[in-house]
């Protein structure tokens, strides 16, 4: 099977569209500035913001004053726009995002105390503010929704499940890619790692100081060839290769050798058929992070040697878009492909040891291949080829699955002690306890010391952290808070840990889609074991029972629960 792009859309500080985003890329005009609609007390921090309000986007959106995220504006607009430029109907959504609806969090955060505002909480869930966006789109033929939480790679993230989905016949045609707006959240938590710049980003130069944030969304529309040939569709590109996987290094920074950043890159040249000398380009992940930039540097130039195709960071144009960047850089490089350009690494002026040097300016070439690189927090690291030329993927090759092993977490009492040290207990929540000691009995009923792939489901993530962030940021104006809270509130906290505990490499997701959760894990492992990338898979159930939570869910008859359930699957 060979998977074209039949559509894009695109939103970001450089352009409410596709048109204007080509436009800004050639001018070389970043989008980074004056922060002027999130409202945070850090103005002094630049961003790459959208120059709407959050009215002016449902103006824009044709919606009334019904609360809605600001991450479903942005990706409302960019859907529509995918949509729009394929002229088909697609049964398949996967929208990747980590902030979700937080911005109507920070805002009603004191009267979710006092159970107030109940109209507004379930719009907080990262798969909620995904529902927010197919509800507007007004396709009843979306049956399968799902929403890759893996931070900075969601969005490439569900491009692969996407691929995966129409390999194996689960889906004929996807929407595929992310959403994020700026939070206050995420603004003050990027902060605590010491990893904004106050100035515009300078990605992979020498005296490079950090990154700055930014928001939007970015969406493929997917389909296999031959029906995208009889509709008479035009053709964008092709998905041509792709693969997952985990640094198992650090929470939040890369490895000094760059193995995950390495092995994804990899993954995706094997399964496109490619040499590395047939990349034309790599948009690489680029924060302009000290960390970050070295790492990628080594392992690019692992991957590539002496023969390094040009490469960009696009993130001086739009910001660091977090979840959604996957698919914001997605639609650039497709764009790029089109025009026959590589796109300025905006703001490079000196290279140092150890660092790869990118197309300082724009670069007038055809692209015949394309690398795309996202990296998330615990080292969730994707790589997608985009190709001008498809590329012929196997389809399904195995219907036999089945689960190996069962096990549910020890109570929170001292048998966790066979599980869990005392010397790792005191660095963990007490689901967190839970979970580890949940995955080690699973492990050791099964056998399966380093499964393939982890994959993780829940609803709300780790709320508990998430909370702790919220009510400090209130408590200090925004000031003086600590980072810890921050790093392990991402829902792929559990998933990360898991992998880094046990050194495993392999493909690693997170689904956050409400009650569907697990079962959008389960179809994310059932496809992979179908198609015979991985032979194994431990699938975590987890959630946290939240008291301050608990009291506002009760008005809308749901309920959390605290859930550690692990579950192993292989092949028969």
């Amino acid at each position: 099977m060979r998977i074209a792009v039949t559509g894009i859309g695109v939103v970001s500080a450089i352009g409410m569209n596709c048109a204007e985003t080509l436009q800004s890329l050639l001018d070389e005009r970043s989008g980074i500035g004056v922060m002027r609609v999130l409202g945070s007390a850090h103005t002094e921090l630049p961003v790459g913001e959208v120059p709407y309000t959050d009215n002016e986007l449902r103006a824009r959106c044709g919606i009334d004053n019904e609360p809605m995220p600001r991450t479903s504006l942005l990706g409302l607009l960019a859907a529509r726009e995918a949509l729009a430029m394929a002229g088909c109907t697609c049964d398949t959504f996967i929208s990747g995002t980590t902030v979700g609806g937080m911005d109507l969090t920070e805002q009603h955060w004191l009267d979710y105390q006092q159970g107030k505002a109940t109209e507004n909480i379930r719009l907080h869930e990262a798969g909620e503010s995904t529902q927010a966006i197919l509800r507007h789109l007004q396709n009843d033929q979306m049956v399968n929704v799902f929403t890759p939480s893996t931070a900075c790679s969601s969005a490439l993230n569900a491009i692969i499940l996407g691929a995966n989905l129409l390999r194996t016949g689960k889906a004929k045609a996807a929407l595929v890619g992310g959403a994020e707006s700026l939070s206050k959240f995420h603004l003050n938590g990027f902060n605590t790692l010491m990893i904004l710049d106050h100035q515009p980003c300078r990605p992979f130069d020498a005296n490079r100081n950090g990154l700055n944030l930014g928001e939007g969304a970015g969406y493929l529309v997917i389909e296999p060839e031959e029906e995208a040939i009889a509709r008479g569709a035009t053709i964008l590109g092709y998905v041509s290769g792709y693969a997952n996987t985990c640094d198992a290094y650090h929470q939040t920074a890369s490895s000094e050798n760059g193995e995950g950043a390495f092995r994804a890159m990899q993954g995706a040249l094997r399964m496109a058929g490619l040499q590395p000398a047939d990349i034309s380009y790599v948009n690489a992940h680029g924060t302009a992070t000290p960390n970050n930039d070295l790492s990628e540097s080594v392992a690019l130039t692992r991957l590539f040697g002496t023969q390094m195709p040009p490469v960009s960071s696009t993130k001086a144009f739009t910001g660091h878009t977090t979840s959604a960047s996957g698919g914001i850089e997605a639609v650039i490089c497709l764009l790029a492909m089109q025009h026959g350009f590589v796109p300025a690494n905006l703001n490079w002026s000196q290279t140092a040891e150890g660092l790869i040097q990118p197309a300082a300016h724009t670069l007038c070439q055809p692209l015949s291949h394309v690398l795309c690189n996202s990296f998330g927090f615990g080292g969730n690291e994707s790589s997608v080829v985009l190709s001008s030329e498809g590329t012929d993927l196997p389809v399904a090759i195995l219907d036999s699955i089945s689960p190996a092993s069962c096990s549910f977490a020890l109570p929170e009492d001292a048998e966790l002690g066979k599980f869990v040290s005392a010397a790792e207990a005191r660095r963990m929540t007490p689901q967190m306890r839970r979970v580890v000691a949940a995955v080690r009995q699973a492990m050791a009923d099964t056998g399966i010391n380093m499964p393939d792939a982890i994959v993780c489901a829940t609803q709300w993530g780790c709320m508990l952290q998430s909370m702790r962030f919220l009510q400090d940021m209130i408590d200090s104006d925004e000031q003086q808070l600590k980072p810890t809270p921050f790093i392990q509130s991402t829902h792929n906290t559990v998933a990360s840990l898991i992998a880094i505990m046990t050194g495993n490499h392999g493909y690693n997701a997170t689904y956050s889609q409400g009650w569907q959760s697990v079962a959008c894990a389960m179809t994310d492992i059932t496809a992979q074991l179908s198609l015979g990338l991985i032979r194994s898979a431990l699938l975590i159930e987890f959630d946290e029972q939240v008291d301050a939570w608990d009291a506002v869910l009760c008005h809308i008859g749901d309920k959390t629960q605290n859930i550690a359930k692990v579950t192993v699957f292989t092949t028969k």
